[in-house]
């Protein structure tokens, strides 16, 4: 057991105390994560346990694969049959084994924000309502909101009090929105990100079978960053964990920072209650910070009343105390910035990357840029555009996904006519609205085109469901790489990104070729047992902000919001913007729980610092296009002043500070609700029917009015009318839970009750 001699006694208690509930209360720059790993190696090497049976969930990729690869040198490679990743990762693994359960295909395509945005924009549209009342931004949020608080639509649509809120807020088609959203992903074989954990917390809830099998496969359940859950998340980590009571959770209730996201930081603050026999281990000592820098963020988050009680401390140097700055106004706060890195770097040997700046908006940043390239700095801005976000990508992405899932609405409008295919957009929506209105799958009507489309844009629509019949050919038998290469060229978007000779058609080219770099190191990466491309997509889609390449790789000064930073460090770091009402921001002044997050946010930007440490704010700033005086944020008085050196340099500090914190309070009931640890009470979601055991399609053509039938998702009704007249026949049918279905004959699948 040598690799536990390296720990410190509170770590060493974190890691062999594996019996139990526990909550390891890690301190910034405690080394919780060799904790987390060395009590997971701990458990497969000298407790025997298998991997099989141990579940380890992060909130990044990232985490996942570095924490496996700290085990596996530890506990050798059998550590590769852990199940571990982030909750999304995880819980979408569960979910495709699971799918049938809950009406799915297995191959159920994962919504990404710009999917469900774009699918909120057509339906805002078809509903003929104000686009800029109902912003795609404003509803998902709404909608994420209900989902992480696990309020289904139905549930949302029958409670008053949403109604009141959404009333109140001028959108009171909100809950009309959120039901049709839930009713088209569903019917494009689709879920976004909140529905792998709405699913699974129904999943769980609807089939105790399935959930006994994981309750008893996980033996033990780790979670990293615990108080950056919601209460979806945890919920399901509870109930999994309820027959083994083997959970340990890991994190620091001072970093909380993510509620805008919907964690909820009563998780870590109560999770006693729901484990009286608790075992609590805090790990107190800092290894990365001064002590200066360690001591002034102590007495800032003193200020928070809501927190579990710690002392962190570092057996660290001194080192020097934080450097406050004053500006005259924002372009000389990034003067400030800019000459202060020359200097260092000159009188310290450090490197670009041992800078970071940290605001807290991304606008933040203009004149802070200004300044680093009249320098001659080089900088990265991280949290900007993804590479899986650009156009090219996402067109490639959009023909990857629909070889694979045929449903899948928002797919099929992005590629339908790319490259041009003579396919316009009423043509498209015709199609949509065809597979809607007669409750059958999209591919149908496309493979059936003659009965919903004439003219040559059927013509065009049979070219393309041939196209994609051949696609599919390569997806089932080809691995990612050989699947993709071939639907890159067959597809004509290779050919028509090559045939642009600009500067910016060279460079979307070049990203095409790189996506498809990046699947054959997939495919040939030993570890990688699914080679396939559905494998490959869901890896992508479940990527994280901070999955994306390491500040530190390169030599940039790295520029970035702080809570892009959670995480990260840095041997310098600057804090700027330190103004009333840009930090803590104005919209952050309503409640005190907000307040107390702010200062959070405020901890986490301190304790990213190792050497040294800057706070700055400028007397006047650029906002929304108009100049402003501004005041130091009230956050600078709360910091110990035995720890700040000012800087007088540009000027002195300004002696009247702050505003008093405001009294707690919401400003909606709707924002009540999802705060609260009550659910509305509301009327139980429909559940689509199982089919009887004897289940068999009847042929429809002996079907007659007043007939009792059986449909495999709407179950048993009574046919009210016939309509037999030209091509499409239907029937109106009125079932038993559904209500009234206009159905197609040709699809509707009906089985007639003897």
């Amino acid at each position: 057991m040598d690799f536990l001699s390296t720990l410190n006694e509170p770590q060493y208690e974190g890691v062999v105390n594996t019996e139990g509930p526990a909550m390891i209360i890690a301190g910034a720059g405690s080394g919780k994560t060799r904790v987390l790993t060395y009590r997971i190696a701990y458990l497969i090497k000298e407790k025997g346990v298998d991997p099989f049976n141990i579940l380890s969930l992060t909130f990044t990729n990232k985490a996942a694969r570095e924490m496996r690869e700290r085990i596996e040198k530890v506990a050798g490679l059998n550590a590769r049959n852990l199940w571990m990743g982030t909750f999304h990762s995880v819980f979408a693994r569960i979910l495709r084994a699971e799918a049938d359960r809950l009406g799915y295909p297995s191959n159920f395509t994962i919504y990404d924000s710009d999917d469900s945005k774009s699918l909120i924009k057509t339906i805002v549209k078809e509903f003929g309502l104000d686009d800029k009342v109902y912003k795609p931004n404003v509803v998902l949020n709404r909608i994420s909101g209900a989902k992480n608080r696990l309020v289904e639509w139905s549930e949302y649509i029958n409670n008053p009090l949403y109604a009141a809120d959404d009333a109140a807020a001028q959108k009171p088609e909100m809950g009309r929105i959120y039901k049709t959203y839930c009713q088209r992903c569903f019917k494009a074989d689709a879920m976004d990100f909140d529905d792998l954990l709405l699913n699974t917390n129904i999943l769980f809830r609807d089939h105790l079978d399935v959930l006994h099998k994981y309750q008893h496969r996980f033996k033990y359940v780790l979670v990293d960053e615990f108080q950056d859950t919601n209460v979806s998340q945890y919920l399901i980590t509870k109930k999994l964990s309820a027959v083994s009571q083997n959970i340990a959770v890991v994190g620091d209730d001072a970093q909380s920072i993510y509620a805008f996201r919907g964690a909820n930081i009563e998780n870590i603050l109560n999770f006693e209650k729901d484990f009286p026999d608790l075992k609590v281990i805090k790990l107190e000592q800092n290894y990365r910070s001064t002590k200066n820098i360690v001591e002034a963020a102590n007495s800032l988050i003193a200020q928070n009343k809501g927190q579990l009680k710690k002392s962190v401390w570092t057996a660290n140097n001194d080192g020097n105390r934080i450097e406050l700055i004053k500006s005259i106004s924002d372009n000389e706060e990034g003067r400030f910035v800019s000459s202060t890195i020359f200097e260092q770097k000159a009188q310290n040997n450090y490197e670009n990357k041992d800078f970071a700046i940290l605001y807290r908006t991304n606008s933040q940043s203009r004149a802070i840029e200004e300044a680093l390239r009249k320098s001659g700095i080089p900088y990265k801005i991280y949290g900007g555009l993804s590479f899986y976000q650009r156009k090219e990508i996402k067109d490639l992405m959009g023909y990857l996904r629909f070889a694979i899932n045929t449903n899948d609405e928002q797919s099929f409008r992005r590629i339908i006519n790319l490259p041009k295919r003579g396919i316009g957009p009423t043509s498209v929506e015709k199609m949509v609205v065809a597979a809607f209105e007669h409750d059958i799958p999209l591919w149908e009507v496309l493979t059936n085109i003659d009965m919903f489309l004439p003219g040559r844009a059927a013509n065009a629509v049979r070219d393309f469901v041939t196209l994609v019949k051949s696609f599919k050919i390569y997806v089932d038998s080809k691995d990612a790489f050989e699947a993709a290469s071939h639907i890159a060229k067959a597809s004509g978007l290779l050919k028509e990104l090559y045939d642009d000779k600009t500067v910016e058609g060279l460079n979307r080219y070049e990203n095409v070729q790189e996506l498809l770099n990046a699947m054959k190191e997939f495919v040939e990466t030993p570890e990688v047992e699914d080679k396939t491309l559905g494998a490959f997509l869901q890896d992508i889609a479940l990527l994280t902000d901070a999955d994306n390449e390491d500040p530190t790789d390169n030599d940039f000064v790295s520029l970035m919001t702080i809570h892009a930073s959670k995480g990260l460090e840095f041997k310098n770091v600057f804090i700027v913007g330190l103004e009333e009402d840009l930090f803590p921001s104005q919209m952050m002044l309503s409640s005190r729980a907000d307040l107390e997050e702010e200062r959070r946010l405020f901890y986490v930007a301190i304790t990213r610092a190792q050497d040294n440490l800057y706070f700055s704010y400028a007397l006047s700033r650029y906002r929304f296009g108009r100049l402003i005086n501004c005041e130091p944020s009230r956050f600078i008085e709360e910091v110990d002043p035995n720890y700040i050196f000012v800087n007088t340099r540009f000027g002195s500090r300004e002696p009247k500070l702050g505003k008093s914190e405001q009294p707690p309070g919401f400003s909606s009931s709707f924002a009540r609700n999802l705060m609260s640890n009550k659910k509305p009470v509301a009327k139980k979601p429909l559940q689509y029917h199982k089919p009887s055991v004897d289940f068999k399609p009847s042929d429809t053509s002996k079907l007659g009015e007043g007939m009792k039938v059986e449909h495999p998702k709407f179950g048993f009704g009574k046919v009210r009318k016939l309509d037999t007249e030209g091509a499409n026949k239907k029937a109106i049918v009125i079932f038993e839970d559904f209500g009234e279905k206009t159905l197609l004959l040709a699809f509707a699948k009906l089985r007639i009750v003897e």
